[in-house]
């Protein structure tokens, strides 16, 4: 999730395609390099999961999975390795897409918009839908994979996919949609309207271009993590089950919410590591990617 911030793109001015293909090609390259590290703190992610999942604290998360062995530490991984890479070349380069588009827009039709965080924010909406639409299978599959309870019944990748399947889309692959679009879309929103903004006061301060895309990135994935993180606790509890009673979005929010007593101190479990983990990720992803924008 990153802008164009280091090349600038006259409003109303065509764009050669292949600069445009640039940005899905650079976004790709910048979210897997910053998925690398996934594979180091996994286990940090599964045991936020886990505390999501069945409102535990962190030691008795570490218990369940120091209980279930080494050996299924890392079911579940490949599906967020595969996703967070083919996710970063999506959204980025659809994102600058969408604001060549909004751009030609404004300008043929003379709308008054501020491009500094309007048409970037609207733009990253739209990228966060289309990124919904095409990643939550992906989600669904991984949060099964994660969830210990699956283990006998379902032992195998293959075994998950065959069951999704046969569950219809809805109730299968496309099980809380949603909520993963609403969180999406208003995220990638906040992102794409804040980051610059954001990065051009941290540059202000003498820092190097890189350093202050590194902390741009950093400190707006951390603000929307803490706020659209009950979002990802509703989506891991309606996503890790597989059969069983079919309950809207309203029904499984009321049913989590009685579970965590009535508590946001409890809601937020585990929220300490999401936003550990998103500073680091999308904090390497935002320096990346515009350091690449601003060599093309």
């Amino acid at each position: 999730m990153a802008g164009s911030p280091n090349h600038t793109l006259e409003e109303g001015s065509p764009r050669d395609p292949a600069v445009r293909f640039q940005s899905f090609l650079h976004g790709g390259t910048s979210s897997l390099l910053s998925t690398l590290p996934t594979l180091i703190i996994f286990p940090v992610y599964k045991t936020v999961f886990r505390q999501q999942l069945h409102n535990s604290s962190i030691h008795q998360a570490l218990g369940q999975l120091y209980k279930e062995g080494p050996a299924k530490l890392y079911r579940g991984v490949a599906p967020p390795l595969l996703m967070r890479t083919l996710n970063g070349t999506l959204l980025f380069g659809l994102q600058d897409t969408l604001l060549h588009q909004l751009l030609s827009i404004k300008s043929s039709h003379n709308v008054h918009l501020s491009t500094s965080s309007a048409l970037p924010a609207l733009a990253g909406f739209g990228a966060g839908v289309v990124e919904a639409l095409v990643f939550t299978p992906f989600e669904r599959v991984q949060n099964v994979l994660q969830n210990g309870k699956n283990d006998s019944s379902l032992p195998s990748l293959k075994s998950v996919l065959v069951s999704l399947k046969s569950q219809g889309p809805a109730s299968g692959y496309y099980k809380g949609f949603l909520p993963i679009a609403a969180r999406n879309a208003v995220g990638s929103s906040l992102y794409f309207g804040l980051k610059e903004p954001l990065r051009a006061v941290v540059a202000g301060q003498g820092l190097s271009p890189t350093v202050s895309s590194f902390i741009s990135g950093a400190l707006t994935s951390m603000a929307i993590s803490l706020s659209l993180y009950p979002l990802s606790v509703l989506i891991a509890n309606m996503q890790a089950q597989v059969g069983g009673e079919v309950k809207g979005v309203a029904a499984c929010w009321r049913l989590l919410w009685d579970n965590r007593q009535r508590s946001v101190v409890l809601l937020y479990r585990g929220g300490s590591l999401v936003i550990l983990r998103s500073c680091i990720t999308w904090g390497m992803a935002t320096a990346i990617y515009d350091r690449q924008q601003k060599r093309s």
